[in-house]
């Protein structure tokens, strides 16, 4: 079981509890610290002195006072007024990462909220009730206001404790409203405290949670584009200098020199580097550890900024102690927004180069003397078009990377009266980052089958070549899901196959 204590979360445990349904605890040292802040503000409440969210109301209204006993009423008002998010809805396991990062975030004990918030939260998680979320709605900031109130919704009321203002929720396979799934569930709904309403809908924890999947992704598929590009170097006879490590060494980059490290590894053994004698290869290739390991530093960096985003409190006002309640701008999504940007532009590119080297196996003036489109031999071009149409699948979901790869968080416009006068759409930014690895894992796919395909037909040519060791554990893999066939056939169903087989961690192990 996971236990959340706001400062040591990792996106691994989001991973765990989002997509696996890890179950959930909260530390006891968390629990007396939420303890303490509650008090904190039921002493600002009782007192005279003005304190925003706890007794002022939001955004512009900030200056106008509100009466201790209308509190819960305010918390209530803010989330019944906020769910007002559009579109289609969230994927069950980003909902799912939102729900953690938020207990994590009240759970660090600056919020104000009582334990009994976090505790519900992780109920739900625990027992598989997961609020309906539209996807869009959001600027980031303050934080992702209108779909935590949509999530807040299934699990907050108040005495009226109407039905039809509890949301929708999805349990035990079915959706229903959120009244009826918590009362199915067993899980009491809560009415809010004073700031308890802030506290939960305040900060970018949709963005957040969207970027910590996406770090979990990209890891994944930036590994795999070393895998499609080892296949497709054996495939067309590249040129090994390329990937001297002491070519890299001298640059120092560390992303540059893994992927030129890992290309080594993959290809060693092989008897179809240089077999061609050319000098150097085009840039799809030997640029390929600049390229591509220029998204890996991107994708640390990415990732230490979600790191540090899931364990943030990001709430407004904090409390630090009695009378100590500070306002700021903590629920900004800015970081979030900018480092999604970094990342869509990081997997973009990796997108990028590996469609230019389906591009190069597919022609027959640049893979080294293979049939063109890679059909099964010269004569059979004309009657079979190959693999033509999976390199235009390729080319378009590029061209589509490269309209969403186009920065989110430089793009803002003022809310609230011009009291939020600056936004940082870091949401979109992470829904477009989603899409992009998306698209790109289905590049890498596309470009794995067609070099199987090209190793298929080189080894025809030269029988007595030898794939490197890494490059023919893939190839034996891909072979196993799809075996190779002569003429044209309905390939997609066929590159779906491949796809699923590369999304598998296992791909990388020397063995099934």
């Amino acid at each position: 079981m996971l236990n959340i204590d706001g400062i040591q979360l990792t996106i691994e445990d989001v991973i765990a509890v989002a997509r696996r349904g890890e179950a959930v605890d909260i530390d006891p040292a968390a629990r007396e610290r939420m303890v303490r802040s509650q008090r904190w503000v039921q002493e600002i409440a009782a007192a005279d002195l003005p304190v925003y969210g706890i007794n002022t109301g939001f955004g512009i209204f900030a200056e106008r006072r509100i009466s201790s006993h209308d509190s819960a009423h305010l918390s209530r008002n803010l989330i019944l007024s906020h769910a007002v998010a559009t579109g289609p809805d969230l994927p069950t396991e980003i909902v799912r990462a939102a729900m953690l990062i938020r207990a994590n975030t009240l759970a660090s004990g600056f919020s104000g909220a009582r334990p009994e918030v976090v505790e519900t939260l992780l109920e739900m998680l625990n027992h598989k009730v997961t609020p309906v979320v539209p996807s869009q709605g959001s600027l980031g900031s303050s934080g992702d206001l209108a779909p935590l109130s949509h999530l807040a919704l299934v699990f907050t009321r108040d005495d009226k404790d109407l039905e039809h203002e509890s949301g929708w929720a999805e349990f035990d396979g079915k959706r229903m409203s959120g009244k009826a799934a918590m009362r199915e569930a067993g899980i009491p709904r809560l009415i809010l405290g004073p700031k308890e309403g802030l506290a939960v809908n305040n900060g970018a924890t949709f963005s957040a949670a969207i970027g910590a999947i996406a770090v979990a992704d990209a890891c994944h598929w930036v590994d795999i584009a070393e895998i499609s590009l080892a296949m497709s170097l054996e495939a067309m006879l590249g040129v090994s200098a390329a990937f001297d490590p002491r070519l890299h060494a001298a640059r120092r980059h560390p992303g540059q020199i893994a992927v030129a490290k890992r290309i080594c590894e993959l290809t060693e053994g092989s008897t179809l580097l240089d077999a061609d004698r050319r000098v150097q290869d085009a840039y799809s290739l030997r640029c390929a550890p600049q390229v591509q390991g220029a998204a890996r530093d991107a994708l640390a960096y990415v990732e230490s900024v979600i790191e540090r985003e899931i364990n943030a409190a990001t709430d407004n006002p904090l409390l630090f102690g009695a009378g100590e309640a500070i306002s700021g701008g903590n629920f900004h999504g800015e970081p979030v927004g900018m480092a999604m940007d970094f990342l869509s532009i990081a997997i973009a590119e990796v997108g990028a180069i590996a469609e230019r080297r389906v591009f190069r196996l597919t022609d027959g003036k640049l893979n080294g003397g293979l049939p063109a489109m890679l059909v099964d031999s010269p004569e059979a071009a004309g009657l079979n078009s190959g693999m033509m149409m999976p390199q235009y699948t390729a080319a378009s979901l590029v061209l589509e990377n490269q309209t969403l790869a186009n920065p989110d968080s430089v793009h803002s416009l003022p809310t609230s009266a011009e009291q939020e006068d600056h936004n940082a759409n870091s949401m979109t930014a992470a829904r477009n980052t989603r899409q992009i690895i998306q698209n790109t894992s289905h590049v890498l796919a596309i470009e794995v089958y067609c070099a199987s395909r090209a190793l298929d037909l080189r080894l025809r040519l030269m029988p007595e070549a030898r794939m490197g060791k890494g490059v023919h554990d893939a190839y034996r893999k891909v072979r196993q899901a799809v075996p190779y066939q002569a003429g044209d056939a309905w390939w997609g169903p066929e590159i779906q196959k491949v796809h699923e087989r590369i999304t598998r961690p296992d791909f990388f192990n020397s063995g099934d």
